[in-house]
């Protein structure tokens, strides 16, 4: 049987080399996405993803059901063909952690053994002074004054087992490839198993069958010759299997009967994952128990090369389904490697780009995000590096002698008003004042700063909880003014998607500042830009860039604050399918500015 075992074992992997491939066509074993409400404590894992806590949370994980089949026999007096028999039966597995999982198993096996020599109880007696009423199988078919009491042994046992297992895995603690495909385990156990033994000694008429003509003629000391005797036994015998195999009164067990046998399991496998929902193995395991009789037949005497104890065997196929929504567990731990999720963490760190803080022009504004990276030295300049023109006159401060020109006045080369009179009428003078105000009200939106998003997604990144603190006071403190929230998207995806995505994002960003701090929703006008007026310009539309082309990517995906006009009007929603996620967590390919996907931060 153990060249049997070796067989099956190297076996397993043609066995499923067709289903593997098939699967590698159809699915990568990427790192799994543990999100906060995938661990049993989702305020812990938020606190270890935004590095308050040192540990992350447990993940929950899915149980495995399997069912299972294959080869059974028993290694005891009795020799053992192949193949003796079969077995089956169902397990239901749950991880305790990343390595050591229980596993809950029924078992049903049955199998026989014929053994070719001759067996004579009285030469027994004779020899070595066994009294024959210990073999309580033969009284009343012996006969004592001749020495015609050869048999040949036989037995059908019919096995159901249940057996608590801990099961110890290796090979998910990888550090070279997120995740293992194969999984060698070690399996230690207690239960009790209920055997049904039985001897096929009397022929039809209830008579001890002529068991000479079983080896008449035969050399029983050659392979052929045993291999002939055990044919011949085979046909002789009616395969009824009358007589019980017999009760020895030192077993241990439950019952006056002994027909409850307690156990110690131990088995060794190795599976594969075929995909995150289903595996396929191959494990061999034993029970011992303090039993003689699974054979039917107690060890012959003191000198047989058997063992006392009868044990059974059993090689089996085995393919475990995970239950669970992939959505609210993870695969069972033993498929999970516990340091995916750090080395993520690192290889992350390590690939953050050095941002390029070139300022050529010298305004304060890095080239990158610069829409004016000319501008002439000494002219101050808003957060986009945009010359300022206070007045809005058309010229700009640094070369306007009047900055502050009062409205509804030509101006002059210099920016200069050209006022007609010399003097002001009172209403004139009102409504200076007036328009004065709502220009510098007007200028408050080059100090309304913007926020950035992660790729295909439009909730609010705890970095720009800071940002729209600021905008909230200055709503706080001017209650006379509206601002407007103006989404835009990159140019990834349709016109219709980013649309939606960014009237998504701008009305995200509302909503934040009306929870958190209490500002009347109708102080706002909603207003999408989707992927037209990029901040920066003339990029690929590819999801394969580059570190600096994605972080251009990342400033164009944005919701821009200023304070409105009174021209200004709301958008509705525009028509489009649904865009974006509101939570961290995978969505589209990207990089490190779409959030970590790869661990589902």
């Amino acid at each position: 049987m153990t060249r049997v075992l070796l067989v099956l074992l190297f076996s397993l992997p043609v066995l499923i080399q067709a289903p593997i491939k098939a699967q590698a066509a159809t699915e990568k074993f990427a790192s799994s996405v543990v999100a906060d409400e995938m661990t049993v404590n989702p305020d812990q894992n938020k606190l270890w993803r935004t590095g308050q806590s040192k540990y992350s949370a447990k993940p929950k994980s899915m149980w495995e059901l399997g069912i299972h089949g294959g080869s059974a026999f028993i290694a005891g007096d009795v020799e053992a063909p192949f193949p003796a028999g079969y077995g089956v039966g169902l397990h239901l597995r749950k991880a305790i952690n990343y390595t050591l999982s229980w596993r809950l198993d029924a078992t049903y096996q049955s199998s026989k053994g014929y053994d070719a020599r001759n067996y004579n109880y009285l030469e027994v007696e004779r020899t070595y002074g066994q009294n024959l009423a210990d073999e309580p199988l033969l009284v009343g078919y012996t006969d004592e004054t001749t020495n015609d009491d050869n048999i040949h042994r036989n037995y059908q046992n019919n096995l159901l087992a249940f057996t608590v297992e801990g099961v110890l895995n290796i090979g998910n603690i990888l550090f070279h490839s997120p995740s293992n495909k194969w999984n060698l385990y070690t399996a230690i156990g207690l239960g009790v198993n209920i055997p049904d033994v039985g001897v096929d000694l009397l022929d039809a008429n209830g008579q001890l069958y002529d068991f000479k003509s079983v080896t008449e003629g035969i050399d029983l000391t050659t392979k052929a010759g045993r291999n002939d005797a055990r044919d011949n036994l085979k046909n002789l015998l009616d395969g009824d299997f009358e007589t019980p195999g017999g009760v020895e009164q030192d077993v241990i067990s439950f019952g006056d009967y002994k027909t409850v046998i307690p156990h110690i399991s131990f088995g060794v496998g190795i599976s594969r994952k075929l995909s995150k929902r289903i595996n396929l193995g191959i494990e061999h395991r034993i029970l011992l128990s303090d039993n003689d009789l699974l054979d039917g037949f107690e060890k012959q005497n003191d000198v047989a090369t058997t063992s006392s104890n009868d044990i059974p065997h059993y090689t089996s196929i085995r393919l475990g389904i995970n239950l669970g929504s992939k959505e609210k567990r993870v695969e069972p731990l033993y498929w999970v490697n516990p340091l995916d999720a750090p080395f993520n963490d690192i290889a992350d760190l390590k690939q953050r780009p050095k941002f390029d803080l070139t300022d050529s022009d010298g305004d304060g504004v890095i080239d990158m995000t610069d829409q004016e990276i000319n501008t002439a030295a000494g002219c101050p300049v808003d957060t986009r590096g945009m010359t300022l023109d206070s007045d809005g006159d058309g010229v700009v401060d640094c070369k306007d002698q009047e900055p502050y020109s009062p409205p509804g006045y030509e101006v002059d080369h210099n920016g200069v008003a050209q006022i007609k009179k010399d003097y002001l009428s009172e209403d004139e003078v009102v409504d200076l004042i007036n328009q004065r105000a709502a220009v510098m009200e007007s200028n408050l939106n080059w100090f309304l700063p913007m926020i950035h998003f992660d790729l295909d997604k439009y909730y609010v990144k705890p970095e720009f909880y800071g940002s729209l603190q600021n905008i909230a006071s200055v709503m706080q403190s001017h209650p006379e003014i509206k601002v407007i929230a103006n989404g835009f998207a990159d140019n990834r995806s349709s016109s219709e998607y980013n649309n939606v995505l960014s009237f998504n994002r701008a009305n995200e960003a509302i909503n934040y500042l009306v929870a958190n701090y209490n500002i009347p929703r109708n102080r706002f006008i909603l207003r999408f830009g989707g992927e037209e007026t990029p901040i920066v310009k003339d990029l690929n539309d590819s999801y394969k860039t580059t570190e600096t082309e994605e972080y251009k990517h990342y400033m164009n995906r944005r919701v821009e604050f200023r304070v409105a006009t009174s021209t200004d009007t709301e958008m509705s929603r525009p028509a489009g399918p649904d865009a974006g996620k509101n939570t961290p967590g995978s969505g589209r390919p990207g990089s490190k500015y779409s959030g970590n996907y790869n661990s589902g931060y």
